[in-house]
Parts: structure tokens; C-alpha cells; sequence
């Protein structure tokens, strides 16, 4: 039979001294307390049946799946349609909000926020990452998968399973860093039936600027 569940993680806090939109910039490694929240989050599914182990292909994605694969000897699949969605900020400082508006240059990049019209469609993000949720979950003859990714991504289906549209305020997005959304099938489609934050502790400490 299929995985029982699918957990879909976020990576830990990204060294990012700056404030950099870092997006699928190379380079961007975890903190030292990225790496405490990576391992909170691996710790919390000990003793969970953990299967099948994937990743993004970024640094800071590679790096969160690394306690994963030591805690349950596994090793880390890359799966390209888990990465970062492109976007137009991308190396810049900006913070989305009202204050967007005081940069004429990227106006011309806002003009659909229902698309978005400053980066990969929505539609398309959640038509990869359900792909590589469907691959992952009957890819294992039994057990749990996790799937490390990044929160746009994640936030995209939590949104999709919930019969949500996939606009939404960036802001108010729940998808801290390493939190653990966990899916199971049922039926024809998937349903979220768990969110934990394993570093909430560690949450007050950290600076999460860089996500788009």
C-alpha cells in the first residue's frame, strides 16, 4: 500500500545577514539555529515510520533534510518541483505591503496579484508540488514520507486541500520556520490533517525576512 501520510517541511532560519529576498539565489545556508530548528523538526516524528526522504534542490532545503536523513538512515531524494517559486524580488530588500508602491520600477510587476504577475504563477506551483506529492506517496510500499521545501510552496497546498484560492497575503501566511504540515490521502485527493511547529521555542529568536 501507498504512504500513510506525507509531511511536507519547511527549512530552518537562513543565514541572511541582509534581509535578501533570496528566493533560488545559491549560497543561502542555514544559521546555527536553523540547524537547532532542522534537527526539532526531525526529532519530532521519532519514532514515526519514515520511509522516503526529498528535498529541494536549494542549499538551505538540503541542509534541513540532512537531520532527517541521519535520524532514520535515509537518503536525500532532490526533487526539483519543490523549490522556491521564481519571483521578480529576488535579490532585492523589499518587503511586500503597502510599501511596494514607493518603488515605481516594480509596478509593472504587481499589476496582477491574482496571477502573480511578479513571479511563477500560483496555479503552477501547486500543479508541481502536487505532482511530487502523488509520485511520493506511491513510491513507498508502506511507512511515512517527508518532503523539505519551502513555505510558499507548502502554503500553496495547504491552501488547495482546504478549497482555498491561491491568492493570499504573504504576511499572514502559517508556515513558520521547520513547522511539519502532514497530509493523508483520502480518496482521490489529500487532506491536511496536522500542523505542528517543532522549534516554536526557538521562533522569538529567529528572522524569517527572506521568503517570497
Amino acid at each position: 500500500m501507498p504512504a500513510s501520510q506525507i509531511h511536507l517541511v519547511r527549512h530552518g532560519e537562513v543565514h541572511n545577514p541582509d534581509g535578501v529576498l533570496y528566493g533560488r539565489l545559491p549560497g543561502f545556508h542555514l544559521s546555527e539555529l536553523g540547524k537547532r530548528m532542522a534537527a526539532a523538526a526531525a526529532n519530532e516524528l521519532d519514532g514515526h515510520p519514515i520511509t522516503a526522504l526529498y528535498a529541494s534542490p536549494l542549499l538551505r532545503a538540503q541542509e534541513s533534510a540532512q537531520p532527517w536523513a541521519d535520524k532514520f538512515k535515509l537518503p536525500i531524494q532532490t526533487d526539483d518541483r519543490l523549490i522556491e517559486p521564481t519571483n521578480k524580488f529576488e535579490g532585492g530588500t523589499y518587503e511586500f505591503g503597502p510599501g511596494v508602491l514607493l518603488h515605481p520600477k516594480i509596478w509593472p510587476w504587481i499589476i496582477n496579484p491574482l496571477k502573480p504577475s511578479w513571479g511563477e504563477p500560483y496555479n503552477d506551483v501547486v500543479a508541481r508540488m502536487f505532482a511530487a506529492i502523488d509520485e511520493a506517496w506511491a513510491g513507498v510500499e508502506t511507512g511515512e514520507v517527508v518532503m523539505v521545501s519551502h513555505q510558499m510552496p507548502i502554503v500553496m497546498v495547504q491552501r488547495a486541500v482546504a478549497g482555498k484560492r491561491p491568492f493570499h497575503d504573504p504576511r499572514a501566511r502559517r508556515c513558520h520556520l521547520s513547522s511539519i504540515t502532514t497530509l493523508e490521502r483520502r480518496g482521490d485527493s489529500f487532506v491536511e490533517v496536522g500542523y505542528q511547529d517543532p522549534a516554536a521555542d526557538l521562533l522569538a529568536q529567529a528572522i524569517d525576512s527572506g521568503a517570497v
